[in-house]
């Protein structure tokens, strides 16, 4: 007897759920890692001290049974697989958009979109190219405007002084591509999911989407506006 198999278009409805479940779950864990870091950005408020401390205590979290900077590692490694998987899905499931738009129909379906929705290719590439900008400037210190100091407190204040108005207009901006990316994001993660199976159920996840993508960006906006401006020095 013949070992049943998928029809092509089978095959390619189950790879394309795939895809979109794997840029759903990998959006969700870049989503947990943008709130925690910017808790843990707004303890500059709290001065230098108790920043300082917050960024220590990460390199220490979790001994004995890890070793020192063990935890980092780990998130670092989990970041960077959840990086990989995210784009390979996105530029894929944009390349069978775009074979698809190529074919021809006797009737097409007009869909509403947002700016968010129609940003997001250019808005992802612009975040990529600034987590690299951010890495080099706060982890790595490669790019040291104003201070190298083994402070990260030192140093973030020093990169955002009114000199270098120039280097805090690139985080705002990167943050407007942020909370766009996030609005549309959450949306489609909910929708992927199954969240959005009802009016009532589109309309809060069109509001999760909304309500994460303003908290996330003024919360991290704060930081580089308030130390330009002097309140943070």
């Amino acid at each position: 007897m013949a070992t049943p198999t998928l029809a092509p278009s089978s095959r390619s409805t189950r790879s394309l759920i795939a895809l979109k479940l794997l840029m759903a779950v990998t959006g969700l864990i870049f989503v947990g890692y943008v709130l925690a870091h910017m808790y843990g950005n707004l303890k500059v408020f709290a001065g230098q001290d108790s920043f300082d401390e917050y960024a220590h205590h990460l390199r220490e979290f979790g001994e004995p049974i890890l070793p020192y900077e063990g935890f980092l590692w780990i998130a670092r490694v989990v970041l960077i697989l959840a990086v990989i998987g995210h784009a390979y899905s996105a530029f894929k499931l944009w390349h069978r958009a775009a074979v698809a738009r190529k074919e021809k129909y006797s009737a097409r379906r007009v869909a509403k979109s947002t700016l968010s929705s129609r940003t997001m290719r250019w808005g992802g590439v612009t975040l990529l190219a600034f987590i690299v900008f951010h890495i080099l400037h706060l982890t790595t210190r490669t790019i040291t405007p104003g201070s190298n100091s083994d402070s990260p407190y030192e140093r973030l204040v020093a990169g955002f002084q009114p000199e270098r108005w120039w280097l805090v207009l690139i985080y705002l901006v990167a943050l407007v591509a942020l909370g766009m990316h996030l609005r549309h994001g959450v949306w489609s993660a909910c929708q992927t999911l199954g969240f959005t199976n009802t009016a009532a159920s589109r309309r809060r996840a069109n509001l999760a989407g909304i309500s994460l993508a303003v908290i996330v960006a003024v919360g991290f906006a704060l930081v580089p506006i308030s130390v330009l401006f002097g309140i943070v020095d």
